[in-house]
């Protein structure tokens, strides 16, 4: 199994050698509980050997070909050879060849929540899923783990733009693997940065499984409307879609980080939750219910005047903010009367954001804000206009007084 950051290119593996670690030195024999290991070894499948009965247990890797292969592992730290057992199963377990092996690794190294997907899709001539499967299941991996990111910062049906930044974020320094195949893949989610995002996709797949089950048995979508509240969104129906579009169906399971125990209100050990072509129709009516459903926002927004444009020399104008305050979106875009426009050209050349009062429209992802008003200059301090003059003067070909059309 290869592993690398989820937002990051496909490219060669910095390791082509089979069970060579490549994740630096590896974790600190000193620093690892053994009951942990004990845990990560069961959870990856490996398999218990005997032992002496409350001292030691004796592992093997799963698959064959691998019984050349064995870790002597204390069952605590009571016993004074076991940072020296600790430290030679670390040791055998960098240099195991076992896909499994790297996986404990991963997991030991940074204690980590891990999220199984599994596509059935057909076979290649070499009994691999095709480069385009693959690509779609590494694609649909990353929009589950955004819409949970989204679901940790605030409940909605619909999240457009807003919380993007923030959700993305969350999610760095997650690690992903591939099976050999092609058709799994795994996310090693950070429990210090994302637990409360795989949380809340636990807890949302999960609804929206009841959800769509509710819907084929009776036709209705109210039970869709009632998961909103675990979570589910159009962003989470719209990556199961691409998850189960072109495959027989599909499978996504969860394990906790045994380090960090169980979050509260969690199974132990979560049922993987399942969703087959069947379910797309729900899946996708209940996706276009929540993007239509999600209401415009009253918000006061402070901005950085990035980009105006308007057809003629005079009148009303379209004006891009940068947003700095009071919506967590990174840009939005208005249309502002002669008056206002020519306000905001004056703080935009003097190194200035505006303030503006309207509402956040949900059609076209929050990014419009409708019924602009109040415009008006924000004093800041000399660091700040000195770096918003400085991106002026750096992007002078993006403001236009005389362009037509719309950013």
């Amino acid at each position: 199994m290869q592993h690398r950051p989820i937002d990051e290119p496909v490219r060669a593996h910095p390791s082509e050698l089979p069970g060579v670690w490549d994740g630096g030195e590896g974790p600190d024999p000193s620093r690892v509980d053994p009951a942990v290991l004990g845990a990560l070894l069961e959870r990856h499948g490996w398999r218990r050997r005997g032992g002496a009965a409350g001292r030691y247990a004796r592992w093997t890797p799963p698959g064959p070909g691998n019984g050349s292969v064995s870790l002597l592992v204390p069952e605590s730290r009571a016993f004074p050879d076991s940072d020296e057992l600790l430290g030679e199963a670390l040791t055998a377990l960098q240099r195991c060849a076992a896909p499994s092996a790297r996986e404990v690794l991963v997991s030991l190294s940074v204690p980590s929540d891990e999220i199984r997907w599994w596509r059935d899709v057909p076979e290649g001539p070499s009994g691999a899923s095709s480069w385009t499967a693959q690509e779609q299941l590494r694609g649909a991996a990353r929009q589950m783990l955004l819409a949970g990111a989204l679901a940790a910062r605030g409940q909605a049906g619909y999240y457009g733009a807003r919380h993007r930044r923030q959700a993305q974020a969350a999610l760095e320094g997650v690690l992903v693997g591939t099976d050999p195949g092609g058709r799994g893949l795994t996310a090693f989610v950070p429990v210090e940065r994302g637990r409360t995002a795989v949380v809340r996709l636990h807890h949302a797949l999960h609804a929206a499984r009841e959800a769509a089950d509710y819907q084929r048995a009776t036709g209705g979508m109210e039970a869709f409307d009632a998961a909103v509240e675990a979570g589910v969104s159009r962003e989470l129906t719209e990556a199961v879609v691409a998850l189960v579009r072109g495959s027989e169906g599909v499978a996504v399971s969860l394990a906790w980080a045994p380090a960090a125990g169980v979050p509260a209100h969690c199974a132990a050990r979560p049922e993987p939750v399942e969703f087959s072509p069947g379910d797309l129709p729900a899946l996708r009516e209940a996706g276009a219910r929540y993007m239509q459903d999600e209401p415009s926002l009253p918000v006061r927004i402070t901005g950085a005047v990035v980009r105006m444009r308007r057809s003629d020399p005079r009148g009303p104008g379209t004006v891009r903010l940068r947003v700095l305050a009071g919506a967590e979106i990174p840009h939005v875009r208005m249309v502002l009367d002669e008056e206002a426009y020519r306000i905001a050209g004056h703080a935009h050349l003097v190194g200035l954001p505006i303030r503006v009062h309207g509402r956040l429209e949900s059609r076209g992802g929050f990014r419009r804000l409708t019924g602009a008003d109040g415009v008006v200059p924000v004093q800041v301090d000399e660091a700040e206009r000195d770096r918003l003059m400085k991106s002026l003067h750096e992007n002078l070909d993006f403001f236009e007084e005389a362009c037509s059309g719309e950013d």
